[in-house]
């Protein structure tokens, strides 16, 4: 009787229908239940897709928003502790999607799951979903600690007819209900295209790293056509960003902002601060030169971003390095124990490996250096052909920490040729041996003028090699061009222009200071560039900087950064072993086996796990 009374409750409140029941009544009680079943089959899409269909349109659209719906928890496996991510971010590049996801303060996603415990789930465009359900899982490309507020997932591009708006799960589970993670979503998907990437506390000012505003290389650009906005949402909801600034500089991809005065009495609430760039939306030269109208207003649009303001100086720094290093890296881990090993002793003592979505075991030789006493970290930058930001965005984490920072390939080797026991170079410039390249540095630090030390390089071919040298490049390839190519700087970061303009090879300086090209009887840089063949193609098949062609594109063919002769295509030349040979070179080489092997081995520091 009480289950009956329960049912009665939910009966509706008019008779059943009967055939006696009058028009007007069969009409109200017919819309009734169409009314319920509509919101019904409404709230049902609202909770699966995170939004209402558009009806009556030509094509169902994709909503690229999603408003948050769940929590993504994560039941750690190792323990019984429970967090929770989210993804705020997504970008879409040409060959990935990449995620940000922010992170729990108690717990880090690296310490529960491994890349190869998630999966990447894309469903159907939404136009097919009313035709299909179906869904794809891909393995994770991997996972990493960013920032020190988000995570990055990288996950494969969506395949074909699939959404780029990427979920992640445990492997193996079925949705949300059989496995132990579930979604939350309030950001969009973003294009890599144009975007605010990245940004910096630096004293007053913030540093932007923003993609596709298409300046000018090499040289600095107007400033005012740019607005600077502060705050804690996303870019496309207006209203979230309330503090609004000028732009000081602009140059390339990097724009200094003035931080707003309540941000800046208080640099520990600034961290963390979302920041975009407004651009103007006019294309009268005259009134942007004149002055920047509406700041923040109506004749300016806001970038996407997802770039959040970091304060870099949270870490506490006891004293200085008088020599670091900055490189950025895809795919070499084979190369940086012979690199860092060789420079170590030559006096470098702090190393910053910016790495640039590498998929080779880069992160374990790191870890094995760090092991080693060597003073390596590696920063994940995951924005491709960025290397100029990137050096910029390490002049900026190296200033507490470094009085000189070079900037230089894990290709590139310096080399002092004149011999250690030439006793008549006592009182000069030039030190051989253990530290001579901090050594000299050293001479420079008290100079008010000299703010970068430049080096020359010399430019080593494959010297008849047909398979990759087993003792090192430094000892392998001993054959080069005649005439040297290019240069590469050590700076001093505090007298590097506001703009922080770089083309890679040097940096812009700031008025009053100079820079000083080291003698080639002092000093020369090898570069090893053109490898056996095996080394070069991997090359060729991608490049890091942005105002560098990628090899395969037709432009600049007969620029430095190519190989002369190879064309757009990795298709080995004839003969490549003998090519780019003019010079027998063996002074490096012939130093190293005379000063670092071991006496009774014979092997190298890089050959063996180093004390």
């Amino acid at each position: 009787m009480m289950m009956d009374s329960k049912k009665k409750r939910f009966l509706p409140p008019h008779p059943p229908f009967s055939s006696s029941s009058s028009p007007s009544l069969l009409f109200s009680k017919w819309k009734s239940n169409l009314f319920y079943l509509f919101c019904f089959l409404m709230t049902f899409i609202f909770l699966f897709y995170g939004h209402f269909p558009i009806m009556g349109s030509k094509s169902f659209q994709p909503v690229l928003t999603i408003h948050p719906l769940s929590f993504l928890s994560v039941q750690n496996s190792r323990s019984d502790l429970l967090f929770q991510l989210r993804v705020v971010d997504r970008i879409v590049f040409p060959d990935h999607v990449l995620l940000l996801v922010a992170k729990n303060g108690r717990q880090s996603l690296l310490s529960s799951y491994q890349s190869a415990e998630l999966e990447c789930v894309y469903q159907v465009e939404q136009e097919q979903l009313w035709s299909s359900m179906v869904e794809v899982a891909l393995s994770v490309l991997s996972v990493d600690e960013y920032n020190g507020l988000e995570l990055i997932v990288r996950c494969p591009s969506p395949p074909a007819n699939y959404s780029a708006m990427v979920n992640l799960r445990s492997r193996g589970s079925r949705g949300f209900d059989d496995g132990n993670l579930s979604l939350m979503v309030d950001r969009s998907i973003h294009s890599w295209d144009k975007l605010v990437y990245g940004a910096v506390l630096d004293g007053e000012t913030a540093v932007m790293f923003v993609k596709g505003l298409n300046l000018r290389a090499d040289r600095e650009s107007d400033a005012s056509q740019f607005s600077c906005h502060f705050g804690w949402g996303n870019a496309e909801r207006s209203t979230q960003y309330v503090l609004t600034t000028r732009a000081l500089t602009a140059a390339q991809e990097v724009i200094r902002c003035s931080v707003p005065k309540s941000l800046r009495k208080l640099p520990a609430k600034a961290h963390g601060v979302r920041v975009t760039l407004g651009i103007p939306t006019y294309t009268n030269t005259r009134r942007r030169s004149n002055r920047l109208e509406g700041l923040g207003g109506a004749s300016h649009h806001r970038l996407p971003s997802v770039a959040k303001l970091i304060d870099l100086k949270l870490k506490d720094v006891s004293h200085k390095y008088d020599l670091c290093v900055c490189t950025m890296v895809w795919n070499q881990a084979s190369s940086l124990r012979e690199w860092i090993a060789y420079h170590a002793w030559l006096g470098v003592e702090r190393w910053f490996i910016y790495d640039n979505n590498s998929e080779d075991s880069i992160e374990k030789v790191i870890n094995e250096l760090e092991e080693e006493n060597y003073n390596v970290s590696r920063h994940v930058w995951p924005w491709i052909k960025t290397q100029e930001a990137g050096f910029s965005h390490c002049a900026l984490q190296a200033k507490s920490e470094c009085k000189w920072v070079g900037f230089i390939d894990v290709d590139e080797y310096f080399y002092f040729p004149v011999p250690a026991s030439d006793r008549r170079l006592t009182n000069k410039l030039v030190y051989p041996g253990r530290n001579s390249l901090r050594s000299v540095v050293a001479k420079f630090s008290d100079s008010i003028t000299v703010g970068e030390i430049r080096t020359t390089c010399h430019s080593f071919g494959p010297s008849g090699l047909n398979s990759i040298p087993p003792r090192g490049v430094t000892v392998g390839y001993t054959c080069r061009l005649k005439s040297p190519e290019r240069h590469k700087s050590i700076v001093r970061p505090d007298a590097l222009d506001d703009t922080l303009l770089t083309v890679v090879h040097h940096f812009h300086l700031r008025p009053g200071y100079k820079s000083f090209n080291l003698p080639q009887s002092t000093a020369v840089i090898n570069h090893y560039k053109y490898q056996v063949w095996e080394s070069f193609r991997a090359k060729f098949s991608r490049r890091v900087a942005t105002y560098v062609a990628d090899w395969q594109e037709n432009q600049n063919e007969g620029s430095k950064d190519r190989a002369p002769g190879l064309g757009t295509e990795a298709i080995e030349p004839p003969n490549w072993s003998r090519q780019f040979c003019e010079v027998w070179d063996t002074g490096l080489k012939d130093f190293i086996m005379a000063t670092l092997a071991d006496h009774d081995s014979g092997l190298l520091p890089w050959e063996r796990p180093l004390p």
